[in-house]
């Protein structure tokens, strides 16, 4: 439940979280037309400060989607990134929290259209703990594919494009899953319905490039950055459905995920069935960045508090 009061960017100014709305006749609602973000902050060790995650990268790839779709942000990238700032502010936010910018094609006209003077910029806020709430999920590969880059761009962060995500993810529900994997056409493994995918074999990680018709996922290129600060070789290459089978270990990844380990995938045990060595210091270390602990990132969180 959100609390009461809370405050939304939108068009300019700060609002009233309920006056944050568009027509019905938008073409963001009615074809899809619009890109967004996902960025977290994370209360520090003193229970007060909140330290967001590489915001300066969430706002340069918006910038990017924003190119792609013909969509027109409404500043620099460090004005972005300011109002991002302001928004937990004037929202008091001392709590894990999550911010969702959204760049929408918002003219009423009937066509699909794709025009930058129609452009509506939004930021909204929530409190988030745990995206998926599970210690370990049990995943399957789905029969939807991946939707092709050359068909609707991915890397973008498309919001017509969750329709993709969101009938893997109900058929994974319904077969007794937690989450999907989606393989691109070609039958190589993608991504989760919003996660990165990594595995581990014989003690290297791996995972498929961002050429998959996935997205070019901040938190996965993090911890290929973690990867050498912990001395764990990487390997970035195409991935084949079955060697999801017989990996030692496997987890997805993303902003709102974190580091999920998964335990089955198609009702094929992973490993052991339990939390993988490499995936346990990639959860402790990735908690330890994102909290301020790690002097060598201490660059990735921007404080919103003083």
């Amino acid at each position: 439940m959100l609390p009461a009061g809370m405050i939304t960017y939108f068009d300019g100014k700060f609002v009233d979280d309920a006056e944050a709305t568009v027509s019905v006749r938008s073409r963001a609602l009615n074809y899809g037309l619009g890109c967004f973000g996902g960025i977290r902050g994370y209360v520090a060790d003193d229970g007060k400060q909140v330290l967001v995650f590489r915001l300066d990268e969430h706002i340069q790839r918006l910038c990017e989607s924003a190119k792609v779709l013909y969509l027109r942000p409404p500043g620099t990238p460090a004005e972005l990134a300011e109002l991002h700032l302001e928004l937990l502010r004037r929202n008091d936010v001392h709590f894990d929290v999550y911010m969702r910018p959204l760049l929408l094609h918002n003219s009423t006209a009937m066509a699909p259209i794709l025009d930058e003077a129609t452009t509506s910029f939004t930021i909204f806020c929530l409190p988030l703990k745990r995206y998926i709430d599970k210690d370990a999920i049990d995943v399957c590969i789905s029969s939807w594919r991946r939707v092709a880059d050359n068909a609707i761009p991915a890397r973008t962060k498309p919001t017509g494009a969750y329709l993709n995500s969101a009938l893997a993810r109900r058929e994974a529900f319904d077969g007794g899953f937690d989450e999907a994997i989606l393989l691109t056409e070609a039958g190589k493994v993608s991504e989760g319905s919003a996660e990165h995918v990594f595995m581990v074999r014989r003690g290297t990680l791996i995972s498929p490039p961002s050429t998959q018709d996935n997205l070019d996922g901040i938190t996965r290129r993090s911890l290929i950055e973690m990867a050498g600060d912990l001395g764990v070789p990487f390997v970035e290459r195409e991935i084949g459905r079955t060697e999801l089978y017989v990996t030692d270990e496997l987890f997805l990844c993303g902003t709102g995920a974190q580091i999920t380990p998964v335990k089955s995938v198609d009702r094929r045990t992973v490993g052991d069935g339990g939390i993988g060595p490499v995936t346990r210091k990639f959860q402790q270390y990735f908690d330890d960045v994102v909290h301020g602990r790690v002097a060598k990132r201490k660059s990735w969180v921007v404080p919103v508090w003083g």
